[in-house]
């Protein structure tokens, strides 16, 4: 996919937006995959946690759609 704009009915969306849609999709399943075996009181700032394992995880994503191109550097 790299990154070329996707058309979808003459619009044109950013991969980027495909990319947080995932990352947010693994980032909620990886926070509570957290919660269930570590529990609760582990993560002291939830808030922060959350939001830095999205990014990780969308910065991921749209590295190994790169590499399945080629055009990672």
């Amino acid at each position: 996919m790299g990154l070329q704009e996707i058309a979808v009915g003459g619009i044109y969306f950013s991969p980027l937006l495909l990319y947080a849609l995932l990352g947010f999709v693994c980032a909620v399943v990886t926070r509570n995959l957290l919660h269930r075996f570590l529990g609760q009181q582990v993560l002291w700032y939830e808030a922060w946690f959350d939001a830095a394992l999205f990014v990780i995880l969308t910065a991921a994503i749209a590295f190994m759609f790169s590499l399945a191109n080629g055009t990672a550097p």
